[in-house]
């Protein structure tokens, strides 16, 4: 019997041995205590073998008694704890002080009647009377082996992100345990002689439950082999900004903490003290799903992911995860380099077809005005003109006028009168006030442009541009009044950029010589146009044109004589202007 037992502790010490060195920190440490317990337990039985007396028996017994109250115990917390079960601590405390209050009533044997009343030695063979806190041991056992069936059952059935071969692993400890004590007792065989065993096959299947457990948890599985590989880095801060330890990888990325010790305060280090916290401060302030920074370091750049360390639930402070981005940022930075120039080039390329474009068009224009009976120069004046007016407009913030919108009604004043191109010579060209007839022949000028500035501009990547080229040409001879062309618009029905064009236009058209009329002195300009305020133009846009009149004066002063010869008379050559 000696023999047996000896093999028996003698295996299940070897067990321990073969779980210790497989341990891992992530393991349960319920797991932990039932290899531990498991080898006492089995010291109890080996004793008890060598026993020649009731005190070296009983002695024996409380060391076996040690496993029977607190290994059914462990293995039961064992099976909450990889099912995914969270028990309450206080919960766990009363289990664990209940079972004590158990295994203390076994150390009163001999002297109170509480676990056992009587114990004796008959014919060599310890005969035992049980007591009342013997019952409540195998009520505790056989319910604890209820709750943990039912447990891994439950599990079985209704949760998929467990193992099925682990849960199948674990019926066999639970289950051969409790079933070597009971048939030991109802077949006459003995428990003593059974239990061991069912011990150390227990440790066995426990064994095979760990291999299992280490591959399943694939999070842990990786991260080791990450480390390993010395792919990748840790550094740990308490919250107190206190340097916990870190990798040899972490040292490498910062190397000023090679010389700070465990425990030491980051303020020892200023530089790095205050970029940890920057670093920490934005973790915590801005969004904590935003946890990543770059570090450079030795001709390297490491991307820096920041966690809270976790003690169980307590977070105990920092960890910065460290892996080596060298190669990928140099790889965005060859990118970026690249679209950068690209994109110059597409710039390049784009402006270039703007000015083309813009080119055509001002040809274009140039061209239809080289049909007209003017000596030329309309184009460039008016756009002067439609400049000059909206200085005076983004000089007053209560105008609020948009950048872009002054740029775009500046670059589309040349493209007012395109519509002439398609009224006929005869009319264009005609020297003297219009018929009625013909002034409605004139008239078709504007829709002719908008129609044209559409075709032109149909499918181009700046829509506004499109969109007031197109309002210029259509509208520009529209009055505040109601009664201009094509449409007969009133107030502000008319677009901004036509009222303003309008101005221009009628300026030009007063200031300027034509080969049917002299030019008008700009006193006599200018009356005309402020007589026309309210009427003829938009009244709130008299403030911006007398403030540009001076300038308006000054430009067309500066143009050769021929373009603006100040003279008194003037041909009324449109019936309605």
């Amino acid at each position: 019997m000696v023999i047996y037992f000896s093999v028996l502790l003698l295996i299940s010490v070897v067990f321990s041995i073969c779980y210790a060195i497989s341990w891992h920190k992530n393991f349960d440490v319920h797991l932990t205590l039932i290899f531990t317990i498991i080898p006492i337990a089995n010291v109890g039985y080996f004793l008890y073998s060598l026993a020649d007396d009731t005190r070296s028996y009983l002695s024996a017994l409380q060391v076996i008694y040690l496993g029977g109250c607190f290994l059914i115990l462990f293995i039961m917390l064992n099976i909450f704890s990889t099912c995914g079960i969270n028990v309450p601590k206080w919960i766990k405390a009363l289990f664990f002080i209940f079972n004590t209050a158990i295994y203390m009533s076994v150390l009163t044997a001999g002297k109170l009647k509480i676990f056992y009343k009587d114990i004796s030695i008959e014919d060599g063979e310890l005969v035992k009377e049980y007591g009342g806190m013997h019952t409540v041991f195998i009520i505790m056992v056989i319910s604890y082996t209820v709750i943990c069936a039912f447990t891994l059952l439950f599990t079985l059935v209704k949760k998929d992100n467990i193992s099925h071969r682990i849960i199948l692993l674990l019926f066999c400890p639970t289950i051969l345990t409790v079933a070597a004590y009971f048939m030991g007792k109802l077949f006459g065989i003995g428990d003593i002689y059974l239990v061991p065993v069912s011990y150390v096959i227990s440790q066995f299947v426990y064994l095979g439950i760990v291999r299992t457990l280490a591959l399943y948890n694939l999070g842990e599985t990786a991260l080791d082999s990450i480390v390993k590989a010395g792919s990748a880095g840790f550094i740990s801060i308490d919250n107190s900004f206190n340097f916990l330890g870190g990798n040899d990888m972490g040292m490498e990325a910062f190397p000023e903490l090679k010389g700070l010790h465990v425990d030491s305060s980051l303020e020892k280090i200023p530089a790095l003290n205050d970029l940890f916290r920057s670093w920490i401060h934005a973790f915590l302030d801005v969004d904590v799903r935003k946890n990543t920074r770059h570090h450079e370091s030795g001709g390297k750049v490491y991307l820096i992911e920041i966690n809270y360390l976790f003690d169980g639930r307590r977070n105990r402070g920092y960890q910065f995860f460290i892996t080596d981005d060298t190669k990928d940022q140099k790889y965005i930075a060859l990118l970026d380099k690249f679209n950068d120039k690209l994109m110059q080039r597409v710039d390049e390329k784009t402006r270039g077809l703007r000015e083309m474009h813009d080119r055509l068009i001002m040809s274009m224009a140039t061209m239809v005005e080289s049909r007209d009976n003017s000596t030329g120069g309309h184009i460039k004046r008016t756009s002067v003109g439609v400049k000059l007016l909206t200085d005076e407009m983004v000089r007053d913030e209560a105008c609020d006028l948009d950048e872009t919108f002054v740029r775009n009604i500046i670059k589309a004043a040349p493209m007012h009168d395109l519509g002439k191109i398609a009224v006929p010579d005869s009319i264009l060209q005609f020297n003297g006030r219009y018929e009625p007839w013909q002034f409605e022949q004139m008239k078709r000028h504007a829709p002719e442009g908008a129609r044209i500035v559409h075709e032109i501009l149909e499918g181009t990547d700046d829509e506004e541009f499109h969109h007031i080229a197109e309002n210029v040409a259509h509208y520009h001879h529209e009055r505040w009044d109601g009664s201009g062309y094509p449409d007969g618009l009133k107030g502000e029905e008319i677009p901004l950029e036509a009222r303003i064009m309008a101005i221009a236009d009628v300026y030009d058209a007063l200031v300027s010589k034509r080969c049917y009329k002299d030019s008008l002195s700009f006193e006599k300009a200018d009356a005309i146009i402020m007589e026309g305020m309210g009427k003829h133009f938009d009244k709130s846009l008299e403030k911006y044109y007398v403030a540009a009149r001076p300038k308006l004066e000054e430009y067309y002063k500066s143009l050769p004589e021929e373009t603006s010869v100040p003279k008194e008379d003037f041909c009324d050559r449109f019936p309605t202007l």
